[in-house]
């Protein structure tokens, strides 16, 4: 053995030292590597880039938003205009007619849209409907040579499924990053509209919004929408709006240009664990009825206080934003199926929808200031009623006043505003009328004198 010990290290010598490093074979038994390249071959050319401008009007100095300090100081209305610019992605999801889905916010006041393809070609694209309640909008280009992405049953989506987002975060161009599905029907996050996301740790930056969420054969599973983020960069939870509900709105906005909602007339909460045990109940999930409202589709369908919504057309609810989501993507005079527990026992009652619009009111009975707006006493996503701005006309007080569509009337004159029989009756012209008012997710305050 010590004979041979030196002669081994003569071999060893001759072979020379061992490789740092090794490339990654081809495949593997003869098996190729996984690889998405080819799936996002087929998949990339139906995601677009959209850079959006608008011009703002904003005032010189604050003091010039008050309309007291110029009458006291005779000062003319000053202004200044300037260019507001945005990015964000679209889907394509309709070739032949241009038809691409975004989100409401990426485009919301936008005087230009501008769609770039991933073979660079440019278009100006035309708004067909935005829905903000759900976040999303629905555009169209004229152009040849389009790819669509094909939709998926976002409703057969599971936790851990792989999913790829597709991009143009930051400006970048388009970007790939993937994931899991780390949770489904995330609701709660803030806002006035009807929640029901997909939540990922595929990295989602500004710019991704409008962008596309497909699953490992390409198909569309959801609209990529938000970031949950302290510094506004990826922590690895994002957000996504499911396909299915997407393609509800998107149905709504292609025949109508608008989304009119049915609504049912109640107030609602969970079915917790606690109200469960209280009602000596097995069922863990549905929607508790907690108020019906006078002369509504619930009341003439016969749904009470303390009735428990189990299904909806055969669908389980899971909680009461389960319900307001289901019910939101129905349109008014849908004929609704409801499957509720009451009393321990099973019954199914059958609603058609209300208008939520029925019953408006023009501003000028309210305030002469008011002269060209109109509201109206909807539902809120919560099931809520709530008085909101639903037409300003150009060139009116009202618009001159800051007035615009989708104000959610909180207070006048520090009194509150829930249902249309709160609002004032016919305020003399020289009495101040102070405005509490809901825009988006922000409280504003208006003075007219």
């Amino acid at each position: 053995m010590r004979r041979l010990f030196p002669l081994l290290l003569l071999v060893l010598a001759l072979l020379g030292p061992a490789p740092v490093a090794a490339q990654l074979p081809a495949a593997v038994d003869g098996e190729p590597l996984p690889s998405l390249a080819p799936m996002l071959e087929r998949t990339i050319p139906g995601v677009v880039n959209i850079a959006t401008r608008a011009r703002v009007v904003e005032s010189v100095s604050p003091l010039f938003d008050d309309p007291f300090f110029r009458r006291f100081f005779d000062m003319p209305e000053r202004s200044r205009e300037r260019e507001r610019q945005g990015l964000g992605s679209g889907v394509i999801v309709d070739a032949e007619a241009g038809t691409i889905l975004t989100n409401s916010h990426v485009i919301a006041r936008a005087d230009a849209i501008l769609v770039t393809l991933y073979d660079g070609r440019q278009y100006e694209a035309e708004v067909v409907g935005t829905d903000p309640a759900t976040d999303v909008a629905v555009i169209r280009i004229e152009a040849d040579g389009l790819q669509a992405i094909p939709l998926a049953d976002s409703d057969a989506l599971r936790v851990g499924d792989f999913v790829v987002a597709i991009g143009n975060p930051f400006g970048l161009g388009q970007t790939v990053t993937s994931g899991i599905v780390s949770a489904l029907g995330r609701s709660g996050l803030g806002g006035d509209g009807f929640e029901d996301f997909i939540q990922t740790d595929a990295s989602i930056n500004p710019g991704n919004s409008g962008g596309a969420l497909v699953n490992l054969r390409g198909e569309l599973v959801g609209i990529n929408t938000a970031i949950l983020a302290r510094g506004g960069g990826n922590i690895g939870i994002g957000f996504a709006i499911p396909a299915n509900m997407a393609s509800q709105v998107r149905d709504h906005l292609l025949a109508e240009g608008r989304v009119e909602r049915g609504a049912l007339g109640v107030e609602m909460q969970d079915l917790t664990p606690a109200l469960a045990q209280a009602f000596g109940l097995d069922v863990t999930q549905g929607a508790v009825i907690t108020r019906v409202t006078r002369a509504s589709a619930a009341e003439r369908a016969g749904l009470m206080p303390g009735d428990i919504v189990l299904r909806v057309e055969g669908q389980t609810v899971r909680s009461a934003a389960d319900l307001r989501n289901r019910l939101g993507l129905l349109r008014a005079g849908s004929q609704v199926r409801l499957d509720v527990l009451r009393d321990g026992a099973e019954q199914t009652l059958v609603a058609r929808l209300d208008r939520p619009e029925s019953r408006r009111v023009e501003g000028a009975a309210i305030h002469p200031r008011l002269d060209g707006v109109r509201v109206s006493e909807t539902s809120a996503p919560d099931g809520r009623s709530r008085v909101a701005v639903i037409a300003v006309e150009p060139g009116s007080a009202g618009q001159r006043a800051g007035l615009r569509p989708g104000d959610v009337l909180l207070a006048i004159n520090r009194q509150r505003i829930e249902r249309l029989s709160d609002l004032p009756q016919q305020l003399a012209p020289h009495q101040t009328l102070e405005l509490q008012l809901r825009r988006g997710n922000q409280t504003l305050y208006l003075t007219l004198r």
